[in-house]
């Protein structure tokens, strides 16, 4: 009996002669054209940018719905502090382009001025009438309507005056002395008035950024080993004289409290903090639906907005917010590895330091993995001087981003398509007189 078509043909046959859907087809184009995207000379630089602008913009939503609430009771709007962190981040994208078209070898010169500027600003602190004391600290000035944080520009200028110190001496970091005379002007004017300040968790961010360029620039590992003991001595110093530092680190230690009358003290904040997580289940409340936010959780629409972010859109948006951070941080290690100038290596890493590291900081507290240190999550916590800062700081990485090798030629190149595009549109002709 003769066989039927279909079985004289075997498995391994019938796969092979399958012909993929066309829309199959389609999107697997469309991902390998994305994928050849990573391959050209500005990827890094979209990349900065595209990651930087949602982050902004999730910040901006989440700052007018975590603190409607305390808008409309102390200010009568609940469009108060949205509009404010509108106008500093409208400020900041301005500051962002500027910086970016600022020639990468120009931060060199810009470096040593620039560290003169923040100790000034950071000096102006501890003006009685200027220096404004918040929280036991003494980290704002207040100069008729501006007010700001000193700290967040001295962060831009230490990342500068460090790298451009540790590429001069590039070939003796493996003397002590070289070493500690290299970092000690910038460390001094930067970390050391903040530490005076007795703003501890700004000088931790910042020693956490000298550090990762010193890792960066090969130095010794025995520096780090003796500048941790230091560094710990001294942050052990700041918490024990401290009657607020050491309440929370006690209740970090022993795990919270326990009755409602230890939860009204300092517990109140990181309690209330696991709450809005926990409320917020797998899938959150809804955008806008946050309970902790009706003046329960204290700093809601600042450092800890992350909170809110849990309980108002779940583990995915918070998934989102840290899947963002680490392309942020891939676009950092992609930019180091492929820069041939030691400054700039070590300037992206201070710069990636600073905002990853800060907002590891921020998520840390906010999910009681470290005791509660006020330092706010870059690009999405309320604060003017912060976002304009940070934004500062990722417009002097497109800077160098744009100076990647073959970037020069391509942006030339896309220019150069524009030009070509524009010259088709009709002129308009002088008439004649």
């Amino acid at each position: 009996m003769a066989l039927s078509t279909a079985e004289r043909t075997g498995p391994g046959e019938r796969f092979r002669s399958w012909r993929r859907p066309a829309w199959l087809e389609a999107t697997g184009e469309w991902a390998r054209e994305r994928l050849r995207l990573l391959d050209s000379p500005l990827a890094t630089h979209h990349v900065l940018l595209a990651t930087t602008s949602l982050l902004v913009v999730i910040g901006l939503v989440m700052v007018l719905s975590s603190s409607s609430v305390e808008s409309l009771t102390d200010k009568g709007t609940q469009f108060y502090y949205f509009k404010r962190q509108a106008t500093f981040a409208a400020l900041g994208a301005v500051v962002l382009v500027v910086a970016s078209r600022v020639p990468a070898t120009a931060w060199r010169r810009l470096a040593l001025p620039g560290l003169l500027g923040a100790t000034l600003l950071q000096l102006l602190c501890f003006v009685p009438g200027i220096g404004v004391p918040s929280g036991g600290n003494r980290n704002w000035i207040s100069l008729g309507p501006i007010n700001g944080q000193p700290s967040e520009v001295a962060k831009i200028a230490l990342v500068l005056t460090c790298a451009l110190a540790l590429a001069r001496k590039r070939d003796r970091l493996h003397e002590p002395a070289q070493l500690v005379g290299a970092l000690l002007p910038s460390v001094a004017a930067t970390v050391g008035l903040v530490l005076l300040a007795r703003d501890l968790g700004t000088a931790m961010v910042m020693m956490f950024m000298v550090a990762a360029m010193l890792w960066t620039a090969g130095a010794p590992l025995k520096f780090f080993t003796l500048s941790g003991i230091a560094a710990a001595v001294v942050a052990t110093g700041l918490v024990v004289t401290s009657g607020n530092r050491m309440r929370r680190v006690q209740d970090w230690l022993t795990g919270g409290a326990t009755s409602g009358v230890e939860i009204q003290g300092a517990s109140w904040q990181p309690v209330q903090g696991r709450y809005a997580l926990a409320s917020g289940g797998w899938w959150g409340l809804g955008l806008g639906a946050s309970r902790e936010k009706w003046q329960w959780l204290p700093e809601a629409h600042n450092d800890y907005i992350f909170a809110i972010i849990g309980e108002e859109l779940g583990l995915p948006g918070t998934l989102v917010v840290l899947a963002l951070f680490a392309v942020l941080a891939l676009a950092a290690l992609r930019l180091v590895r492929r820069s041939a100038d030691l400054f700039t290596k070590l300037a992206v890493t201070g710069f990636a330091a600073w905002i990853l590291g800060q907002a590891c900081l921020n998520i840390g507290v906010v999910l009681n993995v470290l005791p509660v240190i006020g330092v706010p999550l870059p690009f999405i916590s309320y604060g003017g001087t912060a976002v304009v800062a940070t934004l500062l700081a990722v417009g002097i990485l497109l800077s160098f981003a744009r100076a990647e090798p073959g970037a020069p030629e391509a942006l030339k190149a896309r220019e150069s398509v524009v030009a070509r595009s524009l010259a088709v549109l009709p002129r308009r002709t002088r008439r004649s007189r």
